[in-house]
């Protein structure tokens, strides 16, 4: 991966932070919404393309979730393809980048990883009452 170019995203506000993590060095001090985040670098289902992609931070033990909410839009975020296609990416906390492995859970497993998320980032609940779909998470698992 390290020859490759990795594109940031065009949303300006995501931009801003994917840029201030990599000229810091950490996603320590960087926020949305008053929450913690990581970065993630995965390749694109379609393009094949490697893009950061930052999302909150869910972490028990050493693994995360990864919530595909969308703000509670109707659609999943175009991230959740690209994990699906590409389950095996770095994610960076802090200063520390390790490759895990994605798996969408459900049933207990899910409940359980949906109240560490909530926990984490309290808007998660009031993103399920916006949409009609169940909001996907997958289990990041260190490799």
């Amino acid at each position: 991966m390290s020859d490759e170019t990795v594109e940031l995203s065009p949303t300006d506000w995501v931009q801003d932070q994917t840029k201030k993590i990599l000229e810091t060095g950490t996603t320590e001090g960087i926020e949305i919404l008053g929450s913690p985040i990581v970065l993630l670098t995965l390749r694109g289902a379609k393009s094949g393309k490697l893009r950061y992609t930052p999302l909150m931070r869910v972490e028990h033990e050493g693994k995360y979730a990864a919530v595909a909410s969308k703000g509670g839009a109707p659609e999943h975020p175009t991230w959740y393809y690209n994990i699906k296609a590409h389950p095996e990416f770095p994610l960076q906390d802090g200063t520390v980048t390790r490759t895990y492995v994605a798996r969408e859970i459900e049933g207990a497993e899910y409940d359980e990883w949906w109240e560490r998320a909530v926990a984490a980032y309290p808007s998660y609940a009031d993103y399920r009452k916006k949409t009609d779909r169940r909001i996907p998470v997958f289990l990041l698992e260190p490799k």
